[in-house]
């Protein structure tokens, strides 16, 4: 089985500080890192180091080289990033001494990738293959009503939460992932509540607190699960891990719960590292942990 993976592809420019910038205020950063990021590079890489089998689908400029052969060393398929006449996307990543963190996006090449490489990449795809899409390219509503007729499983992380986007994604979606403020924002901005969305099965991240599982053949119910306790240094990327193993554990075949903790326990592994897609744990890591 293979993960079908649009997604962005960004260099991640990560400062840490000793607190969130406010409005007008300079201040000097402490340390200064770069590296992979985006949250579509961050969930190939992720479901990548989980033992899945992941094809991305994006873009990166001419300056882009080093993040494609960046993605190949941690497993990913990149056959189908192309290379365009934009710069690479990029991150600035403000992170505070809590690992709390601020992040602001120039997508770049992210919106500028071909219009028929979707097409091109899912021409191998086979029914019960995964497609896993999120908010920081284009074409993700085209790529997720393809996947579906094709019998494709659609997984679909809803961030950075877009009204837009979620609304013509969610019709064409088997799995919502989002995190609590999201989630609040997907309702108010829709005035559906869960089963009027039309997803089978939605899952709600919610930090150090776990987070809860609604599906529609438990009459949406809460399923809670938990997180390991941990003592973060760096949020970024915690949620696109989570994603990204989720992936993974269920084209292993995994049962959706048993998937769910095996995410849950990589997201709280990942906020004890500094960084993105270059920090992500790969299973070894996960059992070495002990979490």
């Amino acid at each position: 089985m293979t993960i079908y993976n649009l997604g962005s592809i960004n260099a991640d420019l990560s400062y840490a500080l000793p607190h969130l910038v406010a409005p007008g205020e300079t201040l000097a950063a402490t340390d200064l890192r770069r590296g992979l990021g985006g949250k579509g590079a961050n969930m190939s890489v992720a479901a990548a180091r989980a033992a899945g089998r992941v094809l991305h689908i994006g873009a990166v400029g001419a300056d882009g080289g080093w993040a494609v052969e960046r993605m190949m060393e941690y497993g990913v398929d990149t056959r189908h990033i192309a290379t365009v006449d934009a710069p690479t996307g990029h991150a600035i990543i403000m992170v505070d001494s809590h690992g709390e963190n601020s992040i602001i996006i120039h997508r770049g090449a992210n919106y500028a990738i071909p219009k028929d490489i979707v097409a091109q990449a899912l021409s191998d795809a086979s029914t019960g293959d995964i497609l896993l899409l999120q908010n920081e390219t284009l074409m993700q509503a085209e790529a997720a009503r393809m996947a579906h007729d094709m019998g494709l499983r659609v997984i679909y992380a809803a961030a950075p939460f877009d009204a837009e986007a979620a609304r013509e994604v969610i019709p064409h979606t088997d799995i919502l992932v989002l995190n609590a403020i999201e989630m609040e924002q997907l309702l108010a901005t829709t005035g559906m509540d869960l089963p009027k969305l039309g997803v089978g099965c939605v899952i709600v991240t919610e930090g150090r607190y776990g987070g809860r599982l609604h599906r529609a053949e438990n009459g949406w119910a809460a399923e809670r699960f938990e997180t390991p306790k941990v003592e973060p240094v760096d949020t970024t990327g915690a949620g696109d891990t989570f994603t990204g193993y989720l992936a993974a554990g269920l084209d292993r075949g995994m049962p959706l719960q048993q998937a769910i903790r095996l995410a849950s326990r990589a997201g709280a592994l990942m906020v004890t590292r500094h960084g993105a897609a270059d920090a992500i744990p790969d299973l070894k890591d996960l059992q070495d942990s002990g979490l």
